[in-house]
């Protein structure tokens, strides 16, 4: 979502570095573009203010001035600005005391609330935790049965809630019985409107008095903008929230919610939304938030996907077999399933660092519809021919096309990519990344 922002800033950079040595005047003009960058991605005039002067009072300082690397150090402290003011550090979910927590999601109908519901309680299943899900929503037709879907997809207890009773009762009776599913976090969905009004929040301030939720997050639809921070601050001026989730952060929304919510409500922004998957729910982090605004990527965050969805010891065999060059096409098949688990190719790309200044890449919209190719030529090869690629002849390539609904020059492809991409790893697992020239110096 921050295309746009990232490559105007990186332009930005790029004209400051050309200028090897700094002066006022330099500063002052790029502070322009970069406040001219930051209104255009909408985020709040008020903090685009406050930012741009805390950066101009350290990079007309003589930290930067003085510096042999001077456009370095800029990029250094728009980063640090950036990072302290998404909120400086993680902020994790206030669990702790006497259980069931409760965590009530709160928020303007059509942000995403009900299916966030889903993919929070998913994200705190791997955390260990065992959640209830609630519909207290008993207002949006299908509310109730949505939230209980999700709760079968999952595998999640769901409350079953009736509608002839209010939303407090709901959530009161829910309450006690959280523990009969031996649940220590109880998710509460409650209606939203389509604009604030008073019936709704004098419900949610009571479900609050009644059921003293350990958490309660604003879940705001990223898309909206400046709306949606304007809406989150009236949300916090009655409700005192605990945090914000930001809900699809990879659309094409300009980014100001993201940039601005924390600096207008004072609440740490939590999580955000990043696909209509159940599992597309990130915890934020300012700081690698701000080395993706940045161009910079993000590697932890990357590696972080990786451990959760690679089997660790699919990847000790994989290893193995790499060293004593038997990897094949079998193998191959496999990490395709494994790379896909990853999430869009799209995003796994802008964690990478420098993918985005690369110019060949800039337009570059990766097909997903290829990873299923290949996987359907790759099945409908025998195993022998898995296993040795090398006896695939022609009358081979035309069974194996016909077979995976493709044509003879889509096996070529593949089978000619396969072979380059194995003695590259080859090469890297016997002579290890630092000796390999071009990569790495």
């Amino acid at each position: 979502m921050f295309e746009n922002l990232s490559d105007k800033l990186n332009l930005i950079f790029k004209k400051v570095r050309g200028h090897g040595r700094l002066n006022e005047s330099n500063v002052q003009d790029a502070l322009k573009e970069i406040r001219l960058a930051l209104l255009e991605a909408d985020v709040n005039y008020k903090v685009v203010k406050d930012l741009i002067n805390n950066i101009r009072d350290r990079a007309i300082g003589k930290e930067v001035l003085d510096s042999l690397t001077p456009g370095q150090q800029v990029i250094k402290i728009v980063n640090q600005e950036l990072t302290g003011l998404m909120g400086g550090a993680r902020q994790e979910l206030l669990l702790t005391g006497r259980t069931p927590f409760v965590i009530m999601l709160v928020g303007l109908q059509g942000s995403g609330k009900t299916t966030t519901c889903g993919k929070l309680a998913l994200h705190l299943r791997k955390q260990g935790r065992n959640p209830f899900l609630v519909p207290a929503d008993i207002y949006r037709p299908a509310a109730i049965d949505q939230l209980k879907k999700l709760g079968a997809q999952l595998n999640i207890p769901v409350y079953s809630s009736d509608k002839e009773l209010g939303p407090v009762d709901i959530c009161i009776n829910a309450l006690s019985q959280a523990g009969r599913y031996s649940s220590d976090v109880m998710i509460i969905d409650t209606a939203g409107r389509l604009h604030i009004d008073e019936v709704l929040m004098n419900e949610l301030v009571t479900i609050k008095e009644k059921v003293r939720p350990t958490e309660i997050l604003f879940v705001a639809d990223a898309m909206t903008g400046q709306d949606a921070v304007n809406v989150a601050g009236e949300f916090n001026r009655i409700l005192d929230f605990t945090g914000i989730i930001l809900t699809k952060m990879e659309g094409d929304a300009r980014g100001g919610a993201a940039l601005s919510i924390k600096a207008v409500t004072g609440k740490p922004l939590k999580f955000i939304g990043v696909g209509e998957k159940l599992d597309a729910l990130e915890p934020f982090y300012p700081d690698r938030m701000a080395s993706r605004i940045l161009g910079m990527g993000d590697v932890l965050s990357l590696i972080e996907k990786a451990q959760e969805e690679f089997d660790q010891k699919e990847a000790l065999i994989l290893e193995k077999k790499l060293r004593k060059k038997k990897f094949d096409l079998e193998d191959f098949k496999k990490q395709l399933s494994q790379i896909k688990k990853l999430g869009p190719l799209e995003q796994i790309l802008g964690m990478i660092p420098g993918m985005g200044q690369i110019k060949q890449l800039k337009n570059l919209k990766p097909d997903e519809r290829e990873l299923v190719k290949v996987e359907a030529i790759i099945s409908s090869m025998t195993l022998k021919e898995r296993a040795n690629y090398k006896i695939i002849d022609g009358s081979r390539r035309k069974r194996i096309a016909l077979g995976s609904g493709t044509n003879v020059q889509d096996v070529n492809r593949l089978l000619k990519n396969f072979a380059e991409m194995k003695k590259m790893m080859e090469r890297i697992t016997s002579k290890g990344f630092a000796n390999l020239p071009g990569l790495f110096g």
